[in-house]
């Protein structure tokens, strides 16, 4: 029987800093294939060393760019990998053990999330950072809304799940964390004007503490000590901020 073929997805916007040691370790796969969106420093350089297909483009829709990037693989199954995650020598041999003997369908991944140099097991959620996600399905497994920000995602066929985790490098540094955090709420600002209800505000008030509780106490955020509890902060204050930029801002 003839062995599945294996595309790697790398999708990029100005990864110049992350994208060579992203995709060095994805030259297991047998098909490298990398979107450039809007890039404007060496990554297209870095991509044509490495990659077997490169797609350029402008895109400001998040599913937009994916849907591009899969439509330009042609491997039975698709790993997308950002430039900031790293697939380790483990997680490969796992993926390329499994695929084999895999229905159709998609496969959860464990993430290992950094904050500079410190690994973030807990806490994770609440539109800020994911302990698990799906990067490994079969072509049409999985589409995307199209929501600037955490668009809604469709999976069909069989859910599946892997024990090797992705690593994450999330954020470099506290300010690492509160710039994704600003370009979250604007994101998210835009999808809540242009879907004509941008909420209330004692609404979103009162999302904070859900939300904190559910990140800081049931994911036991309170077991990263600092960490945690800005991860649970931010999730807490996104839905609320993103309202009050809704209602104040136009851009």
């Amino acid at each position: 029987m003839t062995s599945p073929r294996l595309s790697a997805l790398v999708v990029a916007h100005n990864e110049e800093d992350q994208l060579r040691d992203c995709l060095q370790a994805l030259r297991f796969a047998d098909e490298l294939v990398v979107v450039l969106d809007k890039c404007t420093d060496g990554s297209k350089a870095i991509a044509e060393s490495i990659a077997d297909r490169i797609v350029e483009g402008s895109w400001d829709v998040e599913g937009h760019r994916q849907h591009a990037g899969y439509e330009a693989c042609s491997g039975d199954w698709i790993l997308h990998i950002d430039a900031d995650e790293r697939v380790t020598p483990e997680l490969a041999a796992e993926i390329r053990a499994t695929i084999p003997n895999a229905e159709a369908g998609y496969f959860l991944i464990p993430f290992d999330n950094y904050i500079g140099d410190r690994l973030v097991r807990y806490g994770w959620g609440g539109s800020f950072g994911v302990s698990a996600a799906v990067r490994l399905f079969s072509p049409g497994a999985k589409r995307f809304g199209d929501e600037l920000i955490h668009p809604r995602i469709t999976m069909t066929g069989k859910r599946q799940r892997l024990k090797t985790p992705v690593i994450h490098y999330h954020d470099r540094d506290i300010s690492d964390m509160i710039q994704r955090f600003d370009r979250y709420t604007t994101m998210k600002a835009r999808d809540l004007r242009d879907s004509g209800d941008v909420g209330t505000f004692r609404s979103n008030f009162r999302r904070i503490f859900s939300r904190f509780f559910k990140c800081y106490v049931q994911r036991k955020g309170y077991r990263e000590g600092y960490y945690g509890f800005l991860i649970a902060l931010f999730a807490g204050l996104l839905p609320l901020v993103s309202h009050l930029k809704a209602r104040l801002e136009d851009t």
